[in-house]
């Protein structure tokens, strides 16, 4: 509760202390997206397109899929209703860290420029503030870890298409620890290579990626074309009454939202300042702009597709499943025989393009810790535990790490919130600059 009213609260409090600036500028945003300032001389590593990809790597995922038939378990159709106000919120919230993320960016020990929430403490906030960003990069060494990801694509993998195919009960663990490998062998193919590559990569799978899954949901969505009206009722409905489940608790019903939206577009949790503080300007409430695509994209695109599936087929009312099993029946549902086929590869991808990206951000972690010549060992460390993943039962392990990504927003939104005015001020000078070319 206390980190929901940190990541809500702030995202409020930014919409309103900018004057909702930024939502006034999303075609802007939209021109810098698709490459229109983009100057090769600029400083940094990766283009605009580049680092928002980087960062949608990240945040399409697993919670894109299972967090949101989970809500709807949990929540009713209502908590799309609180995903699309989160998400909203969030846009502002991104605005603000990553427009700080390029104007405090630092240099590591080797003298390259970065960015991300420890450089905006010590650049923004200064040195007496270090240990604040030294706890961010502490609780992002083992937030950024990829048990979760490897641990859930490896059971997808082995529940939905290896056992009903005929794998034998004792064969299981070696299947695991095969895939496993297959996964960090995949995985070391690109993370070693840095952020280029991974920005390189992220750019060309992460819109075929949402591409694939829209296509493959907006099957679902016209096989129940003529009853749409009545879904988007029924979500605007429970929205406001939580007659679906929780006892008609409508507090309970805005926090199970809010929280699924909140945790998967990553908004104040300051990986998307990692990702876009490399990004290649000297504007940096351009990419602020950029940024704010994040939850648009991941929130109300992915999600809401995802809860669409599972409400107009009707498989959210099964109690007795929760997770990705209820998407599984929703894609059964209209596609018996090859619909579970066809969400597996979208999660292989999702899952993927995430261990990509969570590597650079705990390297970076670890190079503002130890410096950035050793920053490298991490992703040994990071493809070790890829393995582990695979084949180990880590439920108290995946409570640890994600209670350090959690941890990391408490940095992040205290030094957004604190240097906000900052970001108004810049936000002010770059429109009133740009008045002559919009």
């Amino acid at each position: 509760m206390p980190l929901l009213v940190l990541l809500v609260g702030g995202g409020l409090f930014f919409a309103l202390f900018s004057r909702l600036i930024p939502y006034r500028h999303l075609k802007h945003g939209l021109q810098v997206l698709t490459g229109k300032y983009d100057n090769p001389d600029d400083p940094g590593d990766i283009n605009h397109f580049q680092a928002l990809s980087s960062a949608l790597a990240a945040t399409i995922g697993m919670g894109n899929i299972s967090g949101v038939a989970v809500a709807i378990v949990m929540g009713g159709p209502g908590a799309i209703f609180w995903m699309w106000v989160s998400g909203l919120l969030g846009m502002a919230t991104k605005f603000f860290t990553c427009t700080l993320a390029v104007m405090y960016r630092g240099y590591d020990s080797k003298g390259h420029l970065q960015g991300g929430p420890m450089y905006v403490i010590t650049e923004g906030l200064g040195k007496k503030w270090k240990p604040l960003a030294v706890f961010f990069s502490v609780a992002g060494l083992f937030g950024c870890l990829p048990m979760f990801q490897s641990n859930q694509l490896t059971q997808i993998v082995r529940d939905v298409i290896l056992v009903p195919n005929g794998l034998p009960e004792d064969a299981r663990l070696l299947s695991d620890a095969l895939f496993g490998l297959l996964l960090v062998g995949i995985t070391s193919l690109v993370i070693f290579g840095g952020i280029k590559r991974i920005g390189t990569v992220a750019a060309k799978m992460v819109p075929a990626m949402v591409l694939l899954y829209f296509v493959t949901v907006s099957i679902i969505v016209l096989y129940h074309f003529a009853e749409i009206p009545y879904y988007l009722r029924l979500i605007l409905h429970d929205a406001f009454t939580a007659d679906a489940v929780l006892g008609g608790a409508l507090g309970a019903l805005i926090i199970t939202g809010i929280r699924r939206a909140a945790f998967s577009n990553e908004a104040g949790i300051g990986t998307e300042a990692l990702a876009h503080g490399a990004a290649k300007t000297k504007e940096p409430v351009r990419e602020g702009l950029v940024a704010m695509m994040g939850p648009v994209i991941d929130t109300h695109i992915v999600c809401t597709l995802t809860a669409l599936a599972i409400i107009m087929t009707g498989v959210w009312d099964d109690q007795v499943s929760n997770g990705v099993t209820v998407t599984v029946m929703a894609f059964e549902e209209v596609m018996p025989g090859f619909g579970k086929y066809l969400l597996v590869l979208a999660v292989s991808i999702f899952a993927l393009t995430t261990m990509f990206t969570y590597s650079y951000y705990g390297s970076k972690c670890l190079g503002f810790l130890i410096g950035a010549q050793k920053q490298h060992y991490y992703n040994y460390f990071y493809v070790f535990m890829i393995f582990l993943g695979a084949i180990g039962t880590i439920d108290a392990v995946i409570s640890f790490m994600d209670g350090m990504f959690a941890m990391m927003a408490i940095p992040t939104m205290t030094s957004a919130i604190l240097l906000s005015p900052k970001v108004v001020a810049a936000a002010r000078d770059y429109f009133k600059r740009m008045q002559g070319q919009m």
